[in-house]
């Protein structure tokens, strides 16, 4: 995209001369229209374009799904230019006059990367960010998990990725195709759990107006995640551990057992030899569960792991959001590599959600992230603190709302002037 036909005509025939599908837009306007009806693999622009400039056509690509990187070329380069393009999210940065198998180099550099990425992502595996040791090791663990049908335990401690670490080895096994059923132990009703893992027959209770076959029939030759499983009661342990033994599950009210081949992960963030010592695991059924036993590293020992994934983490929170953050300024990862993270690499999460909803444009600065991660926040004044809560708290009710002031004015109980006001980022 230029505004220079010749410069167009030239970039067309040196791309196509070495085999890419290439698409010309005389203006921004075009150009837009273009990201929003077809997908590219990259996208090169001017900075100065007719109507709408290269910037905006920057910020459309960086709002897409599918996020091709940006190469942005100017005649009019300066520190503060290229400074300004890196914040929006542009990959790369190339002044005229240019040598043209030196852009050719950086596209296909750039295109390169942008397919390996997508290629991790679509990886069932490619979930499991990281390149130190620890992470490298549980991803062969859930390789060679995935190859046999044993149960599996998971322990690590909460947030860690426990359960992202289940649905990798069901994604990978020979039972993906069918149903992966997860069910938090903890989250059901000691009174319910029975008739939810095991079934009933319409009537066996007040309220059964129809019968269900249970989570376990609902696995049928797919994957049961016993999601922190040392929370089950002894009685249900029992149960559990008779009907791993005999492939059948009995229904609530029902007289005759019905035969069930689904696989169980479990997990748990407690130590397991304790509790089995103080009599709140039995034995029996921990060795069941333990034939494959996977733990997963907390975030604090694998910190080198945290810019991948706070990469990571943004790509899917943008998504999710509608939001283009494009990374995290030095600082702020300095203070996200220096964090103790105690819950690990859902506190990670939360705490990058947090800096956008808190205020965050082009890039995550220190001053947006949450007190408790930023070291300087215990500096900030309490009017300014107070300020920067009220703000996140209106974005976080438009974020729920679809962005309807009335909607969240109403949700928070806050006349529309007042909304507007502690949406205003100067400080009183």
């Amino acid at each position: 995209m230029d505004d220079e036909s010749t410069l167009q005509e030239t970039l067309r025939w040196t791309f196509e001369h070495n085999g890419w599908r290439v698409v010309v837009s005389g203006t921004g306007e075009e150009a837009i229209r273009c990201l929003k009806t077809d997908r590219f693999d990259i996208v090169v622009t001017d900075i100065r374009l007719p109507g709408i400039d290269g910037i905006e056509v920057l910020r459309c690509a960086r709002s897409l799904v599918a996020r091709p990187p940006v190469v942005l070329i100017t005649a009019y380069g300066t520190v503060e230019t290229a400074v300004a393009a890196l914040r929006h999210g542009a990959a790369d940065y190339i002044l005229k006059p240019f040598d043209l198998d030196d852009l050719k180099a950086r596209v296909e550099r750039l295109v390169d990367d942008t397919t390996a990425t997508r290629r991790r992502w679509a990886d069932p595996l490619g979930e499991i960010v990281g390149q130190t040791p620890g992470i490298q090791a549980l991803r062969q663990q859930v390789q060679k998990a995935a190859m046999t049908s044993s149960n599996v335990l998971i322990t690590g401690e909460t947030g860690a990725g426990k359960d992202l670490v289940a649905r990798s080895i069901h994604a990978v096994s020979v039972r993906h195709a069918h149903r992966f059923v997860a069910v938090n132990c903890g989250a059901v009703p000691d009174t319910l759990f029975e008739s939810q893992l095991f079934g009933h027959a319409r009537g066996a209770f007040t309220g059964a107006v129809q019968a269900n076959p249970g989570l376990m029939v609902a696995a049928d030759k797919g994957t049961l995640f016993l999601d922190e499983v040392g929370e089950l009661p002894l009685l249900l342990q029992v149960k559990l551990l008779r009907a791993l033994e005999a492939k059948e599950v009995w229904p609530v009210g029902q007289t005759r057992a019905v035969p069930t081949d689904c696989r169980i992960i479990a997990s748990t963030n407690r130590d397991v030899e304790a509790e089995v010592a103080a009599g709140r695991l039995r034995a029996d059924l921990f060795y069941r569960l333990k034939v494959v036993h996977i733990t997963v590293p907390p975030l604090r020992e694998r910190r080198a792991d945290i810019p991948l994934l706070a990469k990571h983490l943004l790509y899917q929170i943008n998504g999710r959001l509608g939001t283009c953050v494009a990374g995290v300024e030095p600082d702020a990862m300095h203070a996200l590599m220096n964090h103790d993270w105690k819950g690990n690499v859902r506190e990670l999460q939360h705490a990058l959600e947090s800096a956008i909803v808190n205020g965050a444009d082009e890039r995550i600065t220190l001053e947006a992230l949450p007190r408790d991660v930023n070291p300087m926040a215990a500096q900030i004044p309490l009017k300014e603190a107070t300020r920067q809560f009220e703000r996140a708290r209106v974005l976080e009710a438009l974020a729920q709302t679809g962005f309807d002031k009335r909607e969240a004015a109403r949700l928070l109980g806050l006349s529309m002037a007042s909304l507007y006001r502690k949406l205003d980022d100067r400080s009183e």
